[in-house]
């Protein structure tokens, strides 16, 4: 039977961190199975918390934040699962989750990565998959999402889709040997768009399954440096653009999201709204052009 490794890098979320854990104890998937909580250097506490309640946890507790990439590889790297789980800290497992996602890629050989139902705390879907970017779309503003009947499970359909949110996405451990772990080029955001484009890319399907739901509570630690959080969600974009498009679309990107930028900023002023300049910095430099590729 192949094994699971749930890695969940926590930075500040103590309670939520704790009700999640909770909640895979309550639901733990039918198979032998570890988990692995990397800490970025909270303040609140986490590490004694999970020590204490959850004392059978591997923890990995880091001296500084090294983001989302750089902590899960280090659990990824740790553990031994034949399945690795990324679960965020703020979701909550539902009964049955974690055990059809791994049967999932049990009987499916093609599949390399299989993304869960992501559900709002009021139990309303939440957007859990969606189409690799383009530029069109996100200089319209929208959401590209496009996926095919995968084949039907437990009475539920599952689907072929690009990419899968990294809240809650299981991965072969098979596949990770051959395309390499996550991206540490990217601090937080578009690391799990990233891989899956590798996944596609070496031949692997990813895969969507309604029928298996956790909750996600959303942007429990990104809530705490907007500003911030917005710029490296910027930098990330470009990044993505830049490794898999050329530096051509890149450089395109840039310079729309820089217009958009630059109006905004505008409005705040005319409306005088303070910090905008200071936001502008922050943004328009996360939105160069990296010289590596």
């Amino acid at each position: 039977m192949n094994t699971l490794s749930i890695i969940i890098v926590n930075w500040n979320t103590r309670d939520i961190l704790l009700d999640c854990l909770d909640t895979i104890v309550a639901y733990p998937p039918q198979r032998p199975y570890d988990i692995w909580v990397v800490d970025n250097a909270s303040r609140d506490g986490s590490v004694a918390a999970v020590q204490s309640r959850h004392p059978y946890a591997h923890i990995i507790a880091n001296a500084e934040n090294r983001g989302f990439a750089a902590a899960n590889n280090q659990a990824i790297d740790a553990s031994c699962g034949d399945y690795v789980l990324l679960l965020n800290s703020d979701t909550l497992v539902r009964a049955q989750a974690l055990e059809r996602m791994a049967h999932f890629l049990d009987i499916h050989a093609r599949v390399g990565v299989v993304g869960a139902c992501l559900l709002n705390a009021d139990g309303t879907l939440q957007p859990s998959w969606s189409a690799f970017p383009s530029f069109w779309a996100e200089l319209l503003g929208r959401n590209v999402r496009a996926r095919r009947p995968y084949g039907t499970v437990d009475g539920s359909t599952a689907y072929a889709v690009d990419w899968v949110g990294g809240a809650a996405l299981m991965i072969r451990r098979e596949v990770i040997a051959k395309i390499g772990a996550l991206d540490e080029g990217y601090f937080m955001y578009s690391e799990e768009t990233d891989w899956c484009f590798r996944v596609r890319k070496a031949g692997w399907d990813v895969c969507y399954l309604p029928h298996a739901t956790i909750v996600h509570l959303g942007g429990q630690s990104s809530q705490k440096a907007s500003a911030r959080m917005k710029a490296e969600l910027y930098r990330s974009k470009i990044r993505f653009y830049t490794k898999h498009y050329g530096r051509h679309q890149a450089y395109a990107l840039s310079l729309a999201l820089r217009a958009a930028l630059y109006g905004k900023t505008l409005i705040k002023r005319v409306r005088g709204r303070a910090g905008a300049d200071c936001d502008l910095h922050l943004l328009a430099q996360a939105l160069n052009v990296p010289r590596w590729h």
